[in-house]
């Protein structure tokens, strides 16, 4: 059992060193993403505690938590500097692409509710 812990501290370690040496535009994401995240599991923790009375409200907003949460991660892909697939695509027609198609989003949700 040693062991194991040992080269679970020597992963955490190696990853945490890995990800001082990204960008701070890219953590910004990353952080929006968990923050996505984040709400979507409150909701279904509430939606669990209380009952899901508005079914479609509750639909509505994890929807929207996880759809957010899924194109804020394709923005990190696209504007990740390491990333060679998107070389060409400059940051701003990355983040134009992002709003849009979150625009698109809650524009369908919205319609969901009725």
């Amino acid at each position: 059992m040693p062991r194991a812990t040992s080269d679970a501290r020597l992963l955490i370690q190696s990853l945490s060193k890995a990800y001082a040496a990204t960008p701070t535009n890219l953590k910004i994401i990353d952080m929006y993403v968990v923050f996505a995240v984040a709400t979507a599991l409150i909701q279904v923790g509430y939606m669990g505690l209380v009952g899901s009375f508005p079914f479609n409200s509750f639909l509505s907003g994890v929807l929207s938590c996880i759809g957010t949460a899924v194109l804020a991660v394709c923005l990190r892909i696209q504007v990740n500097k390491d990333n060679k697939e998107f070389k060409d695509l400059p940051p701003e027609r990355a983040f134009a692409d992002f709003v849009l198609c979150n625009l698109v989003l809650h524009l369908v949700i919205m319609n969901f509710l009725g």
